[in-house]
């Protein structure tokens, strides 16, 4: 669905093919004239075709019909990648990744806000998985918050844009009750000992370079380009 938020998903990544769904975008959002932002949802596809997504991203924002673009599931590699491009002009907003104590990317969150990319933390409640971590509710109790409140204010702290989701309202509610409280250095220190990275699903910034593909893997990606095209 287009609106004021939009993806480019792998299968438009391309300059042309880009273009093409920038412009489908702007049709069904044209009773607003524009799109706020547009993210590219995963460098799952090469140099050439990242590349040309980018440069169509940055001509859209150029010509002002979008006002600001970003990525999303970017490892650290894909990120550095993407700003040693001779032809940049704009640099994402924003790198959309799943953030919480379990997954915690440190390496990459340093590096972006380094270079002043926002880190947008998604899945920050964990998908409800480690919510009842014995550690996290005896904090909850300390603070009279829920552990959900916690962890979206553990996120905050950190500098993330959080995006907690929830279809119900008193949620909702419950996930803006988080600016009357302050974890302590104990707190943090405790959250942040969760131990191996765990994500919720499998990481989709697990996605290798040009140069780290096997030749079944550029083999492979041939023949998709061709039933794509």
């Amino acid at each position: 669905m287009c609106g004021t938020l939009q993806k480019i998903f792998e299968t438009e990544h391309g300059y042309e093919k880009t273009k093409n769904a920038i412009c489908v975008c702007l049709e069904n959002a044209k009773t607003i004239r524009y799109i706020d932002m547009i993210l590219v949802h995963s460098a799952r596809s090469n140099w050439e075709r990242r590349h040309g997504t980018w440069m169509a991203l940055q001509e859209a924002v150029e010509s002002g019909f979008v006002k600001t673009i970003g990525v999303s599931n970017y490892a650290l590699k894909h990120v550095q990648e993407l700003l040693e491009y001779k032809d940049l002009k704009i640099k994402p907003a924003v790198d959309q990744v799943e953030l919480h104590p379990w997954l915690m990317r440190e390496e990459l969150v340093t590096y972006l806000q380094k270079n002043k990319i926002a880190p947008e933390a998604y899945s920050p409640l964990t998908r409800g998985m480690w919510l009842d971590d014995p550690t996290l509710v005896r904090i909850a109790r300390k603070h009279n918050k829920s552990p959900a409140q916690i962890l979206i204010n553990w996120s905050l702290s950190k500098g993330f844009i959080c995006l907690p989701r929830t279809s119900k309202p008193k949620r909702l509610d419950s996930n803006l009750e988080v600016f009357d409280f302050q974890l302590d250095r104990e707190d943090l220190d405790l959250i942040e000992k969760r131990g191996e990275a765990h994500p919720t699903k499998k990481d989709s910034t697990d996605y290798p370079l040009d140069s780290e593909k096997t030749e079944e893997q550029l083999k492979r990606e041939q023949e998709s380009l061709k039933q794509n095209q």
